[in-house]
């Protein structure tokens, strides 16, 4: 059984939420998009909400159906992946009675939040 790693999973999930991106700015039904490419709509489904890995051949087919070369859907994928960072981590700082959350830097960066205090 293959392993599959976080990266992976984050392309299949991204991936999934551009072609559904793609499909509704087309303002199409998911069977007429699933019918075009050749597939059934469970599997576009799967494939939209990450759950499904589709093949280059499956994802040739359901980018040409939305009228997107698969090259460009790809570089979006690899351009919104650049962009995610990891959660924040929070940790909190007591500012007289209230206790305000602050993200906390990656190491090696140095941060300062402004602290709000109420009057």
């Amino acid at each position: 059984m293959e392993t599959r790693t976080d990266g992976e999973a984050l392309f299949r999930h991204e991936l999934g939420s551009q072609l559904r991106r793609l499909r509704h700015q087309r303002g199409e039904r998911l069977a007429d998009t699933a019918r075009r490419a050749g597939i059934s709509p469970q599997y576009l489904s799967e494939v939209e909400r990450g759950l499904k890995d589709p093949s280059s051949e499956m994802l040739a087919a359901i980018t040409g159906a939305l009228g997107a070369p698969v090259g460009e859907v790809i570089v979006a994928v690899g351009l919104q992946l650049r962009t995610v960072r990891r959660p924040t981590r929070l940790h909190l700082v007591p500012t007289g009675t209230v206790a305000t959350p602050v993200p906390q830097a990656p190491r090696g960066v140095q941060a300062h939040s402004p602290v709000l205090r109420a009057a």
